[in-house]
């Protein structure tokens, strides 16, 4: 028998439809991949080589299921420009950024994922104040036929009570596993959906936030919603069936294939760049000695786009130094220059070219 649309049961589901044996085998699996790459992190002479490179990927891939495009050449230009000029499709996904940055800041600090650190992801990405929503009318339909699939809680106290419960069951500790209550909650948050605006890409945000919180990865350095882009009539489809035939197992297992793939992935890349910094260094330690340092590789190697005032400013030189510094390795080809505006960056392409890949 299907469920009644606007009737969303409070957490947790019975244990008996989340913990089947399909789903703790997937979840196995899952676990092992994240748990092998939250360990490789560390083997990165800098994390934040790879925490920027992996943000984009995602923020870009979760603001392109809402139809939101844009390149990693513009994000990265305007990352790194300090002229601030760029189109409004660009200024959403680095709004994406932010809104992660500032939700992983927040719950470093306090240990807690809350209702209104999810508010303020949701600000962050709308530039809005609206809130949660106080308004009847939402309703969510198919996008070529315009019919309506479901219809979410549309009584303010209701949502904020759904919410809370949301909180709690996010935060408490308890012996399900907290790869089943990662697809649970985020089927939760998005069927609540709380918001006039950016539901999608605040649930997704809580995805990787989830997985920190848990303490099962450090920096939130996974892309899941490019699984989603790639499987995006089974997200969508998975998700109305838990609404309408409770069916909790397909999910669950699918959500859990995604970040399973997306670790491995990830992990994928931190070989490549690995890789990439070892050949690097090699070569500028034996053709370009006096201008080596392991300083001096990290920076060209935190995103592909430098600036001069970013070696002065990590390196402690004069900007004649870091100018030649640069020069010099854009003369051998190991970066290339080029005029944005009217400041020039140079280009790390190998690096670029490995991670728009």
């Amino acid at each position: 028998m299907e469920k009644a649309f606007n009737d969303l049961p409070m957490l947790p589901p019975p244990r008996s439809e989340v913990e089947t044996l399909e789903v703790l085998r997937q979840i196995s699996a899952t676990a092992l991949a994240i748990g092998e790459l939250n360990g490789s992190v560390k083997m990165l002479p800098n994390p934040l080589i790879l925490l920027n490179a992996i943000i984009l990927k995602e923020a870009t891939a979760s603001s392109e299921i809402e139809n939101i495009i844009t390149t990693q050449d513009k994000l990265y230009q305007a990352l790194s420009s300090s002229v601030q000029e760029t189109d409004s499709a660009t200024k959403e996904v680095l709004r994406y950024r932010s809104a992660l940055l500032e939700g992983f800041h927040l719950i470093s600090e306090r240990g807690f994922l809350n209702t209104n650190t999810i508010i303020r992801i949701q600000q962050m990405l709308e530039e809005n104040s609206a809130g949660v929503r106080k308004l009847p009318g939402t309703a969510l339909k198919n996008a070529v036929t315009g019919e309506t699939v479901y219809t979410p809680p549309d009584d303010h106290d209701t949502i904020l009570r759904l919410l809370k419960n949301l909180e709690d069951y996010i935060n408490n500790d308890d012996d399900i596993s907290p790869f089943i209550k990662l697809a649970v909650q985020h089927y939760q948050f998005e069927s609540i959906h709380p918001f006039y605006d950016g539901n999608g890409r605040t649930g997704r945000i809580i995805n990787v936030l989830f997985l920190i919180l848990k303490g099962l990865l450090d920096k939130p350095v996974i892309y899941p919603s490019r699984f989603i882009i790639k499987n995006k009539q089974d997200y969508y489809r998975l998700l109305q069936a838990v609404r309408t035939r409770g069916n909790w197992e397909e999910w669950i297992i699918y959500i859990n294939q995604g970040i399973e793939i997306s670790a491995k992935e990830t992990l994928m890349k931190i070989h490549e760049i690995n890789g990439l910094i070892g050949l690097v260094s090699e070569q500028v330690k034996r053709d370009y000695p006096k201008i080596y340092s392991k300083e001096l590789i990290e920076v060209l190697f935190v995103q592909p786009y430098c600036r001069i005032d970013s070696v002065m400013e990590q390196l402690g030189v004069s900007r004649p130094t870091a100018s030649r510094y640069l020069n010099t390795l854009s003369g051998c080809g190991i970066l290339s220059a080029r005029q944005i505006w009217k400041e020039t960056l140079f280009v790390n392409q190998q690096l670029f070219e490995l991670l728009r890949d």
